[in-house]
């Protein structure tokens, strides 16, 4: 019998013991033999998301050798009492569902956790990066929506939309797909990052920012306000001074987390908001602690807290439809929800921001499609807004990204 991923994994740990000369050593062979894993995926053809969790330096691959462990579902709520890998739209369709990769027995340990393998050394720092000099200017495409979107901002119609954009470009020569998620881990290894993909299908990478819900045990349980958006200062240092529109950006999204979660009766711990780093961005952060009574209904909770204003805006449903009828394309899973759900154990699940999807061209070179968006108030300006997302953009271009044409 063929052995899997994981017996293969669990036979190397074990024969190994005593073998190796130091940690080190031990870790490059672990790390070598997860790239090995997932090349034998991609050219099999099998379904695999590679994961790993802000400043860590393991990560996780998710190997699934029978189609039966991929779902697709339509609610939120279909997520309650289930445990895997999910990945998420903006706006579920028949194009465009939740996918989940069902947790099974080839996938995780005796205690029903995922095998973590090591990737980055010890010593290792994220790059610092300094800003570019210049950016494209606004399109009159851009232009235009975002005129839409701040026409009804100051008619009173919503107290805060996010307006966001997608844009196409060559990949670079020697782009190879299973080395999307190292390179991304080593330029961003602050942030959540992803690869997922399905062959026929889609291949989606990103390096997001913004937990939806997260636990490492299944009793304490987090979220977060990110929103707000500033360049870091020289030598990568955090800004100490936030303008009102930002601030206000910010306080909206806490405000929103605050009333969904007392909603449902929760009552959660928070902090004051602080400044964090995403790239070489910074945003504005308050976190949210509480314990839940009934775990195995995560799907209802997700479904009341997404989308949150940082994605989408305020009033939260009539935003919603605003968005998809008049942003003027279909977001698919950008500023969808992406990660490990486990009602009983580590659930990581983040919003999808900072992401490319990279797809095949006519030519058959490959491209990418990249996603950004920025949130409008009524006092937003055009060319601040644009800026933003070209800064944004700039995360996922240090990765796929050729000096090539792109198209906005």
């Amino acid at each position: 019998m063929k052995e899997t991923g994981k017996s293969l994994l669990l036979k190397l740990k074990e024969e190994g013991k005593g073998l190796f000369s130091s940690q080190e050593t031990e870790d490059r062979v672990l790390r070598g033999f997860s790239r090995i894993l997932t090349r034998e995926a991609f050219l099999c053809n099998r379904p695999v998301v590679l994961f790993k969790l802000p400043g860590e330096r393991t990560h996780y691959v998710v190997d699934l050798l029978d189609p039966k462990e991929m779902t697709f579902l339509y609610d939120l709520r279909e997520l309650n009492g289930k445990k895997g890998f999910v990945f998420a739209p903006f706006h579920v369709s028949e194009e465009h569902p939740i996918i989940l990769f069902e947790a099974s027995d080839e996938i995780l340990d005796e205690n029903g956790h995922l095998f973590p393998l090591p990737l980055l050394p010890s010593t290792f720092k994220a790059p610092l990066f300094e800003e570019q000099s210049t950016y494209a200017p606004v399109p009159e495409s851009y232009a235009r929506r975002f005129q839409r979107f701040s026409d009804a901002l100051r008619a009173g119609m919503f107290e805060k939309l996010v307006l966001s954009r997608a844009e196409s470009m060559s990949c670079r020569e020697d782009f190879f797909f299973p080395d999307l998620f190292y390179d991304t881990s080593i330029l961003y290894a602050n942030s959540y990052i992803y690869t997922f993909y399905i062959p026929g299908r889609m291949l989606w990478a990103g390096a997001t920012p913004e937990v939806l819900l997260s636990s490492k045990d299944g009793n304490v349980w987090n979220t977060v306000a990110l929103a707000g958006t500033q360049s870091l200062c020289a030598g990568g240092e955090l800004p100490l001074k936030w303008d009102e529109k930002n601030r206000q950006e910010q306080a909206y999204v806490a405000d929103y987390i605050r009333k969904q979660l007392s909603s449902l009766g929760i009552r959660a711990e928070e902090s004051e908001p602080y400044a964090v780093r995403a790239g070489a961005l910074s945003h504005l952060k308050t976190d949210f602690h509480f314990t839940l009574a009934d775990k195995e209904h995560l799907g209802d909770l997700i479904k009341t807290l997404y989308p949150t204003p940082a994605v989408c805006g305020l009033p939260k449903e009539e935003a919603y439809r605003f968005i998809v009828e008049n942003e003027g394309y279909d977001r698919s899973y950008y500023s969808g929800i992406v990660g490990w759900l486990d009602p009983n154990g580590q659930t990581d699940l983040y919003v999808n921001l900072r992401c490319a999807e990279v797809h095949t061209l006519a030519d058959k070179s490959l491209g990418a499609t990249l996603y950004a968006g920025g949130g409008l108030l009524a006092s937003s300006n055009l060319d601040d807004e644009w800026l933003e997302t070209e800064k944004k953009m700039q995360t996922m271009r240090r990765v796929v990204g050729s000096t090539g044409d792109t198209k906005r």
